[in-house]
């Protein structure tokens, strides 16, 4: 009886850490990445991923306008900015500062469709294909507006930023957990500048294709990091192919670099993390060698 009473107060602590502190435990975190050619600038990237924006989240709204003071050099956000069909404004304003700055996107699936309620422990299991959709969200109008203030949509398009004198040359495609993605659309090896693909899930078929093609660097959200990890061990899970050891942070993904952002929200009805901190990251891209 002791026994389960103590792991009984121990699951409550947990949960009240993860649901009450972690969650809003905004962090920053940094990484160097090798991919310039030799005699380049730095360039001082913001990768954002699964913002998850509902209108009222104001200590959220105001992490990521103090994300401006960082001064970066160009900003990717690899989707799922929303979580609530009236979030767009409320979203654009915490994100003003940003879109200023020279920036590239492609959407999720919580950009198409709002969250409902799900049995988290399904999460715990593989991926059987099957998907929830909720309520249809303004995804047209946030693509317009990111639009209107000079970033680049990269689902299932190429694009390109000139930035501290160095041309990153962009391919995206579109949520591949909804199976949205036609890389086929803009396939082919890269011709100029520094080889960046942009994904919001980091599905094999994809990181596979772009390192195939030459990609220097890939970037991808989704996974939350695991949004549950046990330290020591790690993730549980990744909600996709990758394997569990990169569902956040810097590694190899053949011939390229893969960075996989565990993003700064979660889905309202699971508002929870642990080990796991909601996070942005400024990637310095430097000569390679």
């Amino acid at each position: 009886m002791g026994l389960l009473v103590d792991l009984g107060t121990a699951a409550a602590v947990g949960i009240g850490y993860s649901a009450g502190y972690e969650v809003r435990a905004f962090t920053l975190r940094e990484a160097t990445v090798p991919v310039l050619p030799v005699g380049s600038s730095p360039i001082r990237m913001l990768h954002l991923s699964d913002i998850h924006f509902t209108p009222r989240q104001r200590r959220k709204a105001a992490w990521l306008s103090s994300l401006a003071s960082l001064q970066p050099d160009c900003v990717v956000v690899t989707g799922d900015f929303l979580a609530h069909r009236d979030a767009v404004p409320a979203l654009l304003s915490a994100l003003d500062g940003l879109l200023d700055v020279p920036g590239a996107f492609v959407f999720g699936s919580n950009d198409y469709y709002a969250p409902s309620p799900k049995n988290p422990v399904r999460y715990l299991f593989d991926d059987d294909g099957t998907r929830i959709h909720g309520d249809p969200l303004p995804t047209e109008s946030l693509r317009g507006a990111l639009e209107g203030r000079g970033w680049v949509d990269l689902d299932n398009r190429v694009g390109a930023l000139d930035v501290g004198g160095s041309h990153l040359a962009l391919r995206g495609v579109d949520d591949p957990h909804l199976e949205r993605d036609r890389y086929a659309d803009v396939s082919g090896p890269w011709q100029a500048g520094v080889a960046i693909g942009v994904a919001h899930a980091p599905y094999l078929r994809v990181l596979d294709a772009m390192a195939a093609d030459g990609a220097r660097l890939i970037l991808a959200g989704h996974t939350h990091g695991g949004q549950l990890r046990v330290p020591g061990f790690g993730a549980l899970v990744t909600n996709c192919d990758l394997d569990r050891a990169r569902a956040r942070g810097l590694s190899r993904h053949k011939d390229a670099w893969l960075h996989v952002s565990a993003g700064c929200g979660t889905n309202p009805y699971t508002p929870v993390r642990f080990a796991c901190r909601p996070e942005a990251t400024l990637l310095t891209l430097v000569a390679g060698s």
